[in-house]
């Protein structure tokens, strides 16, 4: 495997780190630009009183702030006044979307405009905490309330993603056979912020000779290991490694991005929305996330350690060819990757092919859908 060049500072990598573990707990961080401004997280905020009287702004993204209703860019971040006196009513639609958002809003769009770069490392910390991106921004008061338990400065906030995904290095390596196939090594991968490790399984011995077959499959623990209906994750978990063994090698990537990136309590969160009628992409937009919150440089950089500079990648998603070619990962064959639906993950399969251009063929799905299947 390749050496590990050196990466940023731990300083600074501890720095975001603890910042995003103080908004989980429900307290402040400074974030430290030129001057230096409070923030905490909307879903974990103790009690509206810790913001006394101050003047406090809700940074909230384009896509939250669309589904309730606003004309605004929805890849763009937004703040607007928060109105302590109406805080209990105005948190509520925001600390749990799946609840109906009262009519009309506690909030409305007077002074709303792009947030500025604080808020949007506010909004940015929230998500790398696995929180709803929503945040409260405001000046620290002359007693210095609420208790700041961390800063960090905005630059280190918006390369953190990155640095993490480029530190990953090998720690262990173990043989582990397995019941879809015999000859399998795992190898774990951990991050330079001490987070979740990410995992290689190598099914015979994959080379740099001829590009092996590749997956890059997203951690589902609903799928992958309690056999949910709603999606198709454990079947192509299984099926990408009985592939392998029948090929008589390949490398599968076990990446820590559960719900597409928004982590497993938000796709629980998503799940309750898709029960009331969204598809799975405008549950995640109501919930203020993207779409697809996953970005596939941990993989390339994973790749790139395990010698393995080009693969034939087992996919039904062009944008995971994308992106790992972006990251320096040549893909030689996109090979497709496709299960039978069931009565209760047709619609989710459907719109990974309508609305998130996954290349799968609808007419079976239409099909299941008429009850004809």
């Amino acid at each position: 495997m390749r050496e590990i060049e050196s990466g940023p500072p731990p300083r600074r990598i501890f720095e975001v780190t603890t910042a995003e573990r103080a908004l989980r707990c429900g307290l402040a961080c400074r974030i430290l630009d030129t001057t230096g401004r409070l923030a905490m997280a909307v879903e974990t905020l103790p009690s509206p009183a810790v913001l006394g009287e101050r003047p406090v702004r809700l940074a909230l993204t384009g896509w939250r702030l669309a589904s309730l209703g606003f004309a605004v860019e929805p890849e763009g971040s937004y703040a607007l006044p928060f109105d302590p006196a109406a805080a209990e009513a105005a948190l509520r639609p925001l600390v749990d979307p799946t609840l109906p958002p009262p009519s009309p809003l506690p909030f409305g769009s007077g002074d709303l405009r792009p947030a500025d770069r604080i808020e949007t490392a506010a909004l940015e910390l929230c998500k790398l905490a696995g929180l709803l991106p929503a945040a409260l921004v405001f000046e620290e008061g002359a007693r210095g309330e609420p208790h700041v338990a961390a800063e960090a400065d905005l630059v280190s906030v918006f390369a953190y993603r990155d640095w993490i995904a480029r530190s990953v290095r090998p720690v262990v390596e173990a043989e582990i056979p397995l019941r879809l196939a015999g000859r399998a090594r795992f190898v774990a991968f951990r991050p330079a912020d001490g987070g979740a490790e990410q995992y290689a399984i190598l099914i015979g011995s994959p080379t740099a000779e001829a590009p092996p077959l590749c997956r890059l499959h997203s951690e589902c623990l609903t799928g992958d290991l309690f056999g949910s209906l709603r999606c198709d994750c454990g079947e192509q978990l299984e099926g990408a490694l009985r592939r392998m063994a029948e090929e008589g090698g390949g490398v599968l990537l076990y990446l820590r991005q559960e719900g597409r990136g928004i982590g497993l309590v938000n796709k629980l969160r998503a799940y309750r929305l898709q029960m009331e009628g969204l598809d799975t992409v405008d549950a995640n937009i109501h919930l203020g996330f993207e779409p697809d919150e996953r970005d596939f440089l941990v993989a390339a950089t994973i790749l790139e350690r395990l010698g393995l500079p080009r693969v034939r990648l087992l996919t039904n998603n062009p944008g995971k060819v994308e992106a790992l070619a972006r990251h320096g990962i040549t893909v030689t064959e996109r090979v497709p990757h496709s299960f039978a639906a069931n009565r209760h993950n047709h619609f989710y399969l459907e719109t990974k092919a309508r609305r998130s251009g996954h290349l799968i063929d609808l007419a079976p799905l239409r099909d299941l859908r008429r009850g004809r299947a």
